[in-house]
């Protein structure tokens, strides 16, 4: 066994999956990890993941993520002053190939590269850098180190680790006994009553070799493909390398957990006593959320009466929620979810059936869709999206206005920068991914507050029952005066 050395740690954020569970809020183009931890305002899953690893002994992260969300994630980070490598996988392949991929290219910089593995997308509580910093020399010494949380309940939706016995010279780090994959309920209780039973977390520490060559050796065909994929990939956008179609799409489409994990004899796992949520339904987002009078989380515009352990969020219209208990509503421009908590985990199968009817619903919210049909360039026409969306830069210390002016108000996305806006409210922070929503004849003030430039998205949103009427363009405009910088934009908008 090589003797122990501590190197710097490589944090690796996968961000390639959409959190179907999640839909509608969650699209395949704008997933969980851009939108902020609290559902409002703040930093986005994404940008609290990189923040959470962030000094000695970390390095600046690598991002493995959709191709297709690398200016998204460029901008998001260099918002919070992290500078991540950024490799755009042309397909998804799950997480086998992911962190496969991110291995190989620490591997070409560093043969003795450390890599700790984080979802994107995840909430955590506690003083995980604690424990990584502790299994270091575990990882270090060959072992595959992955992470599993102290359960709080009986979780249906979680797989579990049991652990066996202690490790001899890393106090903290146990053999693993078996993997169970999600349980029944009376199978999960067992296993939390049990007492040596831990969530799956996700999030991983080892060193680059180790688990390039248990691919090597377990999946040869994926290690060749993801080896040729990094070879053949070509720059993209924000200094990003993105990975070659034809040689990662031959590929296993499989969690590291089922390509390694549980086939290697280096695995090993310390428990960890955090608070933790994946976030992975939308019950989850109940938890999490702050709760008003009778449990429920509830949006601004929400009314609920004689209504008990729910969560209802809106999109700019009144909903009322009247003697309901258990029930979640999530409202969006474009799609309504109504399902319970016990059913939460079946939003992914609508999802599946979305994308076997090709329904755009799955891909990217209306807005989106209009702006990227706006970049066409099509013949401008009654109804068409280039008639009805707008876009609008304003200047760093700069402020304007969107009035809401379609059959049913405006749809506004923050494409790049900072943006702080009040609408009927308190100001609220936006940033690149997120979206709101303005009411006709209403009137948003907002702010840039970065350093940058801010860019603005605004989409008319169509009454469905007035569809021969031509669609009044969105009245966005800048403001005329410049304000000295952020701060002073800030006030203004306030």
């Amino acid at each position: 066994m090589r003797k122990t050395i501590m190197h710097s740690i490589n944090p690796v954020i996968l961000s390639g999956g959409m959190g179907s569970r999640l839909w509608p809020m969650s699209r395949v183009l704008q997933p969980k990890q851009f939108q902020p931890v609290n559902g409002v305002d703040g930093q986005s899953f994404l940008q609290a993941t990189a923040l959470r690893h962030r000094g000695a002994p970390f390095n600046e992260p690598v991002v493995v993520a959709n191709a297709r969300q690398v200016g998204l994630i460029a901008s998001q980070l260099d918002e919070v002053g992290v500078s991540p490598t950024i490799l755009g996988e042309p397909v998804g392949r799950n997480t086998g190939p992911a962190v496969l991929a991110a291995a190989l290219r620490l591997l070409r910089d560093d043969p003795d590269a450390l890599l700790l593995v984080l979802p994107s997308d995840h909430v955590i509580d506690g003083d995980l850098n604690d424990v990584v910093g502790r299994m270091r020399r575990g990882a270090e010494e060959g072992r595959i180190v992955t992470f599993g949380i102290t359960p709080r309940y009986p979780e249906t939706g979680f797989g579990y680790i049991t652990r066996g016995e202690g490790i001899p010279g890393c106090p903290g780090l146990h053999a693993v006994s078996a993997f169970v994959e999600k349980p029944d309920l009376e199978r999960a209780q067992a296993l939390v009553d049990g007492g040596n039973a831990h969530w799956a977390s996700g999030i991983s520490l080892m060193r680059a070799d180790v688990i390039v060559e248990e691919f090597r050796r377990l999946e040869p065909e994926t290690f060749a493909a993801v080896e040729a994929a990094l070879e053949d990939g070509t720059d993209g956008e924000a200094g990003s390398w993105l990975m070659d179609e034809a040689a990662f799409s031959k590929a296993l489409d499989e969690p590291t957990e089922r390509a390694v994990f549980e086939r290697t004899q280096s695995i090993a796992v310390a428990p960890v006593d955090v608070a933790w949520n994946d976030v992975g339904a939308w019950s989850a987002v109940h938890s999490i959320g702050r709760k008003c009078e009778g449990g429920n989380v509830l949006g601004q515009e929400v009314m609920a009466i004689e209504t008990r352990n729910s969560l209802v969020r809106g999109c700019g219209k009144l909903i009322a929620v009247i003697g309901m208990e258990d029930v979640i509503v999530v409202d969006t421009p474009d799609a309504l979810l109504v399902t319970n908590h016990g059913n939460a985990q079946m939003v992914k199968d609508a999802v599946k059936r979305l994308k076997n009817d090709g329904r755009q619903e799955v891909d990217r919210h209306a807005a989106v869709e209009a702006a990227r049909e706006q970049g066409a360039e099509p013949e401008p026409g009654p109804g068409t999206a280039a008639d009805r969306t707008r876009r609008l830069e304003v200047a760093p210390g700069r402020f304007a206005e969107v009035t809401g002016t379609g059959e049913a108000g405006s749809v506004v996305t923050v494409a790049a920068g900072i943006a702080l806006l009040k609408v009927q409210g308190e100001p609220t922070e936006a940033r690149a991914g997120q979206i709101f929503f303005v009411r006709p004849g209403e009137t948003a003030r907002i702010g840039n507050i970065g350093s940058e430039a801010l860019t603005l998205v605004s989409v008319d949103i169509a009454d469905p029952d007035a569809q021969d009427r031509r669609l009044a363009p969105a009245q966005v405009k800048s403001a005329d005066q410049t304000e000295p910088g952020p701060a002073a934009a800030r006030r203004h908008v306030a």
